[in-house]
């Protein structure tokens, strides 16, 4: 038995199908195949075979689809059937929603290959009861019917867009997960603070402002701080600038004049305020953690007053 790491869905989920090795013949990156997931029959684009490295990268909860069969000429015709009956069942459902008057936001309608449900992708500010809308939707379809509630970067990869870079965005291409992008990372890497500009189409941080962000925090960690004292083949002066991927640093000498040095030839002699206070803040954590290893564990009043109970006995 081989295993293939593959995705389905619309949400992109990624799982790791077995499949026999008479089976298995030809299968490289992007062939498609029926698999058995737990929503139902749909079809799976294979990625890679699957290793133990590559299995330990995505998700621990994975799922596990069941190989069925490759993607048939009828399959096919299939799949162009659900692709056209999209729209219309978009708006069956958003007829649906409106009769019934919940307040969600119906961002997409995805139908199995198997007919087996239909699940229904949404946005909502909080919790949605959304029982009789299922009982509703279920007579309409003659199907089950799935909710499922995203978020706003969920929301954008269900949707077809183009980013600003003019490529179809990280999230609905090849990102299978989206972890969070804090502002620090833009600064870092000395992006520009205007929010329409950091911002992508869903209104939230640009996911790719993550890509870059360890490298260019592994190169701060070498780079001397802002504001610190360092000695320069030019004589001492202060850093008022880094360039982190050149790996040098804009020094202002005792002669008022700026210059840049590289890394290597600058040697710190005063760090920063900033970086003071943090090391003094490191030295005083470190300093009441061995005090208390001195003092060893501490013990239960119950241990103190059965040891006294033995004394009096004795």
């Amino acid at each position: 038995m081989k295993k293939y790491i593959v995705r389905f869905g619309a949400m992109r989920q990624l799982g790791v199908m077995e499949c026999a090795d008479s089976n298995s013949v030809g299968f490289c990156h992007g062939v498609k195949v029926v698999a058995r997931s737990s929503r139902g029959q749909e079809v799976a684009t294979i990625l890679c075979e699957a290793t133990k490295e590559r299995i330990a990268k995505i998700n621990r909860d994975h799922e596990t689809p069941i190989f069925l069969r490759r993607l048939t000429a009828e399959d096919e015709e299939k799949l162009a059937r659900i692709k056209e009956r999209e729209v219309s069942d978009f708006e069956r459902c958003f007829r649906t929603v409106r009769r019934m008057n919940v307040e969600l936001s119906l961002v997409r309608v995805e139908r199995l290959l198997g007919n087996e449900r239909i699940v229904v992708y949404y946005v909502a500010d909080g919790r949605v009861d959304f029982r009789e809308l299922v009982r509703a939707l279920a007579a309409e379809f003659q199907t089950r019917i799935e909710m499922r509630q995203i978020g706003v970067r969920d929301e954008m990869k269900l949707r077809d867009c183009v980013g600003d870079c003019g490529r179809e965005p990280c999230c609905s291409s090849f990102l299978t997960s989206m972890p969070p992008v804090a502002m620090r990372m833009a600064k870092i890497q000395k992006a520009t603070l205007d929010p329409t500009k950091v911002s992508g189409r869903c209104g939230r941080l640009k996911c790719c402002l993550r890509f870059e962000f360890e490298t260019y925090d592994e190169l701060l960690e070498q780079s001397p701080p802002l504001e610190s004292i360092v000695e320069t083949p030019d004589g001492a002066g202060k850093v008022v600038a880094q360039e982190l991927l050149a790996q040098r640093v804009v020094v202002c000498l005792e002669s008022g004049a700026h210059t840049s040095f590289a890394i290597k030839d600058v040697r710190v002699l005063e760090p920063c305020q900033t970086c003071r206070e943090r090391q003094e803040r490191h030295d005083a954590a470190a300093k009441n953690k061995g005090a208390k290893n001195q003092q060893g564990p501490r013990r239960h009043k119950r241990d103190i007053s059965d040891d006294d109970e033995s004394r009096r006995s004795r």
